[in-house]
């Protein structure tokens, strides 16, 4: 088969990020670049040997050749390039977090059952190696019951004063929203489903350039039956300035983690195992654009569907809604 056209609209640093992943699937992605300004995106194309430049977004979404747009520019814009794509018949990967509120969601929802198009949501954590090593531990009953479950991604990893982060207008919230969405969404993917959460926020500190909210406390119930938290900060000094270790505990076993998926150890019979999931496709990117790929060729939803990314924004509402009811 032919490769999908796609166009990123976008040419920062995550479309960047994409683009090196990519190059590795040749057969089964060509690439396209659009950003409002034209050297930028040509300088895209040629970096990344790309097979079209455009000088602004509506010039790629209104193209006839391009199958797929990755909308990959701050959250504020997600909402309006999304329907603009929909409506033009194209599938889109939007950026996580992909919208701002759950209208947003639903009104995606019903743009694309219109069109009859895929929406992939851009959760490469799903993908990820340590993320399917996980999940398969888990399936295998290898720990046994499993009673508590705590995720660590502590670093110290301050943005600069002009970073469009710092502007919730832009981005859509504070740094939990804007980036530990990804966290709580592997949290809640391993097989048992979070039903219920509870956020706990740290006294603020708005010192130097970075003035975001940067640190958040999780604690959840699993349909399981067991219970959880999530640690997550960018204002904290880690080990090596992001190595943490993050651990599920079962009636058999314990299993350890790197949280960013270097190893994995497990504990659940005579002799600990040591794992090492992968880096050749460590961050999951790969595995993402060839779920996108195969789900716009099969016409099915893909692993990572606007639904699924529905059920993360409903607990990241309670998050913040628990969150801002205490004292």
């Amino acid at each position: 088969m032919p490769p999908v056209r796609i166009a990123f609209l976008g040419c920062g640093f995550i479309t960047r990020v994409h683009s090196r992943n990519l190059r590795r699937l040749p057969d089964d992605i060509a690439c396209g670049y659009a950003s409002r300004d034209r050297a930028k995106s040509d300088a895209f194309c040629r970096e990344f040997r790309g097979a079209a430049a455009y000088g602004d977004y509506t010039a790629a979404i209104d193209d006839s050749k391009v199958d797929a747009v990755v909308i990959a520019v701050p959250p504020r814009f997600h909402l309006d390039l999304t329907l603009q794509a929909l409506a033009a018949g194209k599938h889109v990967l939007v950026e996580k977090p992909a919208f701002l509120s759950m209208r947003d969601y639903e009104t995606v929802r019903e743009a694309k059952n219109r069109a009859g198009r895929v929406v992939l949501v851009g959760e490469n954590d799903h993908y990820k190696p340590l993320a399917v090593t996980l999940r398969g531990l888990l399936a295998s009953g290898v720990i046994g019951d499993m009673v508590f479950a705590h995720f660590t991604t502590i670093a110290k990893r301050l943005k600069t004063a002009d970073d469009w982060r710092n502007d919730e207008s832009m981005a859509g919230g504070d740094a939990f929203f804007e980036e530990g969405i990804h966290w709580l969404h592997v949290a809640g993917s391993l097989g048992p489903r979070i039903v219920s959460i509870q956020g706990y926020r740290p006294a603020p500190s708005r010192e130097g350039p970075d003035t975001r909210v940067k640190s958040m406390m999780a604690a959840f119930r699993y349909d399981n039956g067991a219970v959880g938290s999530l640690y997550y900060s960018r204002e904290i000094p880690s080990f090596f300035r992001g190595l943490r270790l993050s651990k599920i505990f079962g009636r058999r076993g314990v299993i350890t983690f790197e949280s960013n998926g270097a190893f994995v150890i497990v504990r659940g019979g005579a002799v600990p195992r040591l794992i090492f999931p992968g880096v050749r496709d460590i961050r999951g990117y790969q595995a993402m654009y060839r779920d996108f790929a195969s789900s716009i060729r099969e016409g099915r939803a893909p692993e990572m569907s606007l639904e699924r990314a529905m059920d993360d924004q409903r607990l990241m509402d309670q998050v913040y809604a628990t969150a801002a009811a205490q004292p």
